[in-house]
């Protein structure tokens, strides 16, 4: 006899009498049976109590020990409920999974959050920091310097020998000419005089007994009394009496000369500048005594490139400056050009005067500015101070209505003295262009006048350029 396990298939075995497992759970480890199997010499059944169990199906009949055998031997497959109840929830999970996935790729994109942006309070700037390009007729310069030296100047020397009795001047007193400056002992000049005058009265007389003579000579020969020879005599002695009188009167004038040389005068209106004798001291013949100078017409010296030559003419000016004067301007004109070149620095000597009305310039002061050459035709020009360099580049800050826009730009004739540079490109006249260095401005910066209010700054202050 056999029998099948609900929902395992074919089980064959004798089998006696099965009744239900009250746990579901065979005591051999039979997981899913539902029936508990008694041994079959306990209990005997008959075909019809099994077979209308329900719980058995019976195939054919056969010795009960063998079914019980064979029942233990064969471990009955899970049932379909409990795979189902494992199987479900992976079930689940996995769909949900899927869904979750399709559900992220088919959801339409989240709007972009917009990012919070910070408005920068516009640079004031002053009206000093703001210079309008300009069309303007700048010079063509050329650099020169040297020393500064007065026109007149002059060392005054003894004219005669003899101790200096006194100096009444001293180093930066002004003078005029023919002041007194010093005395030269007189004496002996006096006496030089004195002696020369007594041979000119010698000469005098002798000229006059030579004068008697000729004419008393002169009547008697005419009588015949006397030769032609003592005549041409007595005349020759005339001569000579009137030569020795002469010389006489020139070497009294010498002595009086040296008279008047003892006393040292100004040639001219100047400033002393040194003492080189004091009273007291003994000098000779052309020993100096005074160094004077003319302040009032100074001499500039200025070297010059060979090359320039060409393009330097007498009564071109310069304009030049000298320290101490801050940014005071001088201004002298070439009146002579040196024709030799320099050997060592290969540079040409032009000299120019320079008035100096007030004495202000001093002599040996060293100036340097620009001969100016020529002018050139009118051409957009902007402050020398707007112009900036970035790894050789010259370019400029140039205000487009409130914005700063960096522009590279080409340089053209420069001038010093006027503080303004040409520009063959890069700007027109008319724009607005930012003046001297600001390290914190850049391109895309937004700037406002002081005395103009910021358009778009209602809500923040304006910061200064420079910081």
């Amino acid at each position: 006899m056999g029998f099948q396990w609900p929902g395992s298939g074919l089980f064959r075995g004798p089998v006696a009498f099965c009744k239900p497992y009250p746990f579901g759970r065979h005591p051999n480890g039979i997981a899913g049976a539902n029936l508990h199997l008694h041994p079959i010499h306990a209990v005997t059944a008959s075909y019809d109590v099994m077979k209308n169990s329900g719980d058995l199906t019976v195939d054919a009949p056969g010795t009960a020990s063998a079914a019980f055998h064979r029942m233990n031997s064969i471990q009955p497959e899970p049932s379909a409920a409990r795979r189902w109840r494992f199987t479900r929830p992976a079930i689940a999970v996995v769909a949900l999974t899927v869904v979750g996935v399709v559900w992220l790729l088919m959801r339409p994109a989240p709007a972009p959050v917009a990012a919070k942006v910070e408005v920068a309070a516009p640079i004031e700037l002053a009206a000093a920091d703001i210079a309008e390009v300009q069309l303007k007729s700048l010079s063509r310069e050329l650099p020169v310097s040297g020393s500064l030296s007065p026109l007149w100047q002059t060392t005054l020397k003894s004219k005669v020998a003899g101790e200096v009795l006194d100096m009444s001047v001293r180093e930066g007193q002004a003078v005029h000419r023919g002041d007194v400056l010093a005395h030269i002992d007189v004496r002996n000049a006096s006496a030089q005089r004195d002696s020369q005058a007594a041979t000119l009265e010698k000469a005098r007389a002798d000229l006059s007994l030579a004068k008697l003579n000729r004419d008393n000579s002169k009547a008697l020969l005419a009588e015949h009394f006397i030769s032609q020879n003592a005549y041409d005599s007595a005349a020759s002695t005339y001569e000579a009496s009137a030569a020795t009188a002469k010389l006489a009167e020139a070497q009294l004038r010498l002595a009086q000369i040296a008279l008047e040389d003892a006393v040292v005068r100004a040639p001219f209106d100047g400033v002393i500048a040194q003492r080189l004798a004091q009273p007291g001291e003994k000098v000779s013949q052309d020993s100096p005594i005074l160094s004077l100078v003319d302040l009032t017409h100074m001499e500039l010296q200025a070297s010059a490139p060979a090359s320039e030559v060409p393009g330097i003419k007498v009564g071109q000016t310069a304009q030049f400056r000298v320290d101490g004067f801050g940014e005071r301007l001088f201004e002298g004109k070439v009146v002579r050009i040196n024709p030799i070149t320099d050997a060592g620095s290969r540079s040409i000597t032009v000299y120019l005067t320079v008035d100096n009305a007030d004495s202000a310039l001093k002599g040996g002061m060293f100036a340097q500015g620009d001969l100016i050459l020529d002018h050139g035709d009118p051409q957009p020009s902007v402050p020398t101070a707007a112009l900036h360099s970035e790894s050789g580049v010259p370019y400029l800050f140039v205000i487009d209505k409130e914005l700063v826009v960096k522009r590279s730009v080409t340089p053209g004739l420069g001038s010093v003295n006027e503080g303004w540079t040409e520009l063959r490109d890069g700007a027109v006249a008319g724009e607005r262009v930012v003046v001297g260095r600001m390290d914190t401005l850049k391109a895309g910066d937004r700037v406002v006048l002081k005395d103009e209010p910021a358009t778009r700054a209602a809500s923040t202050g304006g910061t200064s350029a420079g910081g």
